[in-house]
């Protein structure tokens, strides 16, 4: 642990935004790191030397400008880490990837700056829940990418983590953001509503001319993201959730007939698919069938209505599949199949039931689970949608249960055509078994790294210097990092 002796300028820092940002707004103990704080996950706790709570942009920038200035000026700091609401959950929730560090939490930037349902964007800053921003949308022609999180979580925290919706990966939604950066100022990267060079006629091009700048700052510690502009997806005009169950031994080629029906656009958005364990730990209600695959069909009164006769139809063709629900109204998911209600909501943009998952998964409500909650962990990979790729990983996971006694419980979400977006849920008793988990995780890490799947997310626990990666793409970030921040204002990251 650092020596709290090798912060002498912290103190001064601290007691000048105290004046700027106000005292109620500055947490610190200028002699020692602050008290460790829980996490669901059961990582290490890091040296957190003080906990800053802006309100506003310019708070955010007073006190970068503050650490940039002392900075310049000879003094010795720690970095700047940046959090929304703090609910990363499974993957470390507020802890830094390495200490000492000041955290800086943004759940008080809370507008909702701008919403157009017509031309279909809303400009958020970090503190605006899916929660909040779906439900302004109830009713309207446009609709929100939802996660099948916690409608508590923070839009902007997991679109710049590189999340995943129930449409498609959250970055999809992006079309801009306001960053403030090292020295203090504020930059507009990709397409911004009302700037005289990217405005509402353009047609969103967020990519802008020349090298873009926008993914700059996603999985990024090269600034202090204050706002982002988000898509909004137009509602389909009928919409039904098509559940099916399936045996192990039918696995592989219920994953290939899945990848058939989303290439030829019988299906829509993510398709999922819940093994016998996630679907336990979420509130899947019987979970006799194995696994469940939930696919949205959706369009017109005319062409959703097709669709779904054809899917149903090549479903029952197949013969890999125990049962199919079709999803109409008439027959509703059972009061106790938490999943599906979850994700029949979610295809619609709807976080109504989401709590009820997380309270099945955690036992506990958002603003307690890294309290009370039981332990969580994720690891998230790429995959290849294709059966044998689905086989060869839940394999793995077969051995990490067979070495370790901790269960993993997986879920396939199926972005498109090629790509499976793999969650690995490791749920375990904090009390008794966070050293098993733990080493269940890191035998994720190693087994699925020797098997080419390397994950798109990091946890608090494994930054990019233990998940590894290509030398030459991090010496490069590397370089673009001291070009963006030459003083070190911001904390070195998960992806550092």
């Amino acid at each position: 642990m650092q020596d709290p002796s090798l912060y002498p300028d912290l103190k001064a820092v601290l007691e000048e935004l105290k004046e700027a940002l106000g005292a109620e707004r500055v947490r610190h103990d200028a002699t020692a790191p602050l008290p460790p704080a829980p996490n669901v996950s059961a990582f290490t706790s890091r040296d957190t030397r003080a906990v800053l709570r802006p309100g506003s942009v310019a708070d955010v920038r007073a006190l970068v400008g503050a650490f940039h200035h002392a900075k310049a000026s000879g003094g010795e700091l720690p970095g700047l880490q940046a959090v929304s609401t703090g609910r990363n959950w499974g993957l470390g929730s507020k802890e830094p990837a390495a200490g000492p560090v000041v955290r800086v939490e943004l759940d008080g930037l809370g507008a909702l700056r701008e919403l157009d349902t017509e031309a279909g964007y809303a400009v958020v800053e970090p503190g605006v829940t899916q929660k909040e921003l779906s439900e302004r949308l109830a009713g309207t022609g446009r609709m929100l990418n939802v996660t099948a999180s916690s409608g508590h979580t923070s839009v902007v925290g997991n679109t710049v983590d590189r999340g995943v919706g129930l449409r498609h990966q959250r970055t999809e939604d992006l079309l801009g953001l306001e960053v403030v950066l090292p020295d203090g100022s504020v930059a507009h990267i990709g397409w911004w509503p009302g700037d005289t060079a990217h405005g509402k006629g353009d047609g969103f091009n967020p990519l802008g001319l020349g090298p873009s700048l926008l993914h700059l700052f996603t999985q990024s510690d090269f600034g202090i993201v204050t706002a982002a502009v988000v898509r909004l997806l137009p509602r389909p005009r009928r919409q039904s959730t098509v559940r099916a169950r399936f045996h192990r031994e039918a696995l592989a080629e219920a994953v290939d007939a899945l990848r058939t029906w989303k290439a030829n656009g019988l299906v829509s958005g993510v398709v999922k698919v819940y093994d016998t364990a996630s679907t336990a730990t979420y509130g899947g209600g019987d979970t006799a069938g194995g696994y469940v695959a939930h696919m949205s069909v959706e369009g017109t009164d005319r062409s959703a209505g097709a669709l779904k006769a054809a899917l149903l139809a090549e479903m029952a063709e197949t013969g890999l599949f125990t049962s199919a629900a079709p999803g109409d109204d008439e027959q509703p998911p059972a009061d106790d199949d938490v999943v599906a209600h979850v994700v029949d909501a979610a295809y619609r943009g709807s976080v109504a039931h989401n709590e009820r998952m997380l309270a099945s998964a955690t036992g506990a409500t958002a603003d307690r689970v890294d309290a009370d909650g039981n332990g969580w962990l994720f690891f998230l990979p790429f995959l290849p949608f294709d059966g044998a790729s689905v086989v060869r990983a839940l394999d793995i996971l077969d051995r990490i249960h067979l070495a370790t006694g901790i269960r993993p419980g997986s879920t396939v979400n199926a972005l498109d055509a090629d790509v499976i977006d793999l969650v690995v849920s490791f749920p375990f008793d904090r009390a008794t078994q966070a050293g098993a988990a733990h080493s269940a995780l890191d035998l994720a890490h190693t087994w699925f790294g020797e098997a080419g799947l390397r994950p798109y997310r990091l946890d608090s626990g494994h930054a990019r210097s233990v998940a590894g990666g290509a030398a030459a793409e991090a010496a490069l970030q590397r370089a673009l990092r001291a070009a963006v921040d030459p003083l070190g204002v911001m904390a070195a990251g998960r992806y550092a």
